[in-house]
């Protein structure tokens, strides 16, 4: 598949290779994205945005979700980021190219990583998608997997009550394996061999998804994946961190429009770095 240029620009203003990394969310799902940037490029320093006040992105229309991913850009902005990462789907199907058309470094979304490994590994070319009612609408998973492949079939299925069943905490629970029952089975019933968790707040169900599509499915991550290609992408730019950040450099932060304690409490329980704080800005101001 080639590359479009809303998917990684060559744009950069910024060649500092200590410079932070952005990534924004519409709530705690990026967080998942985060935690594995933590794990698969320890020495960057990260700047994290949750829109906590406006959660859930996935029913907003396209043009509210591009206002609030730019108002997210221009903060992010504010710290001279060398890369932004949009770990959302919602937003990487509605806002990338309006975002990369006002950005000046380069900017990933979650999308065509996650897309590009369920291409790899499905075994019969049927691929589930399961994501928020507008990341389903916007038929992207689609459009980039049928650009590897003509010969796969792309099933997609909303679920729109994961994100707040995962912000209320409920990751373990009776609900959330009865309500993933009911949206998985159709799924299962048409013999998918590959599932896309294609919303950043799935991959912390993960477990319950898996139980239920069964050994024979293979979940794609695309959060994973995600962090794979940005350590791709800073590496053939020279941009990849090379020493670890000083003690007291302040390595990662986290920002929100909402809700902070209650933010640092659930991001605690997802990565364990010991999240001291989250502060809390008026996004509608950028």
């Amino acid at each position: 598949m080639t590359e479009t240029k809303s998917e990684t620009t060559n744009k950069n203003s910024n060649t500092d290779k200590t410079a932070p990394i952005g990534v924004f969310d519409s709530g705690v799902g990026g967080l998942t994205v985060v935690r594995e940037i933590m794990r698969q490029l320890p020495n960057e320093k990260i700047i994290y945005f949750g829109d906590t006040a406006r959660v859930p992105y996935g029913n907003k229309s396209r043009e509210t979700v591009v206002r609030f991913s730019e108002q997210i850009m221009r903060f992010l902005k504010t710290f001279r980021v060398k890369t932004i990462v949009v770990a959302c789907n919602t937003a990487s199907a509605y806002a990338m190219d309006a975002l990369e058309r006002d950005c000046d470094v380069p900017i990933i979304g979650v999308v065509k990583p996650g897309a590009r490994m369920a291409a790899e590994v499905t075994r019969n070319g049927r691929i589930g998608v399961i994501a928020t009612e507008a990341t389903i609408g916007s038929q992207i998973y689609t459009k980039y997997i049928q650009e590897l492949n003509r010969n796969v079939t792309i099933y997609g299925k909303a679920c729109p009550l994961f994100v707040p069943l995962v912000e209320e905490g409920l990751l373990e629970d009776p609900v959330t394996d009865e309500i993933a029952r009911r949206y998985l089975t159709e799924l299962i019933d048409i013999d998918i061999d590959t599932l896309i968790l294609g919303c950043t707040h799935y991959p912390l169900i993960r477990s319950t998804l898996g139980k239920i599509a069964g050994p024979d499915v293979t979940l794609v991550n695309p959060a994973y994946e995600t962090a794979r290609e940005l350590r791709r992408m800073l590496t053939g730019m020279d941009l990849l961190g090379e020493d670890a950040p000083k003690l007291g450099s302040n390595q990662y932060q986290f920002y929100v429009s909402d809700m902070a304690e209650k933010f640092v409490t659930f991001a605690n329980s997802i990565i364990k770095y010991g999240i001291l704080s989250a502060k809390t800005i008026r996004i509608e101001q950028y």
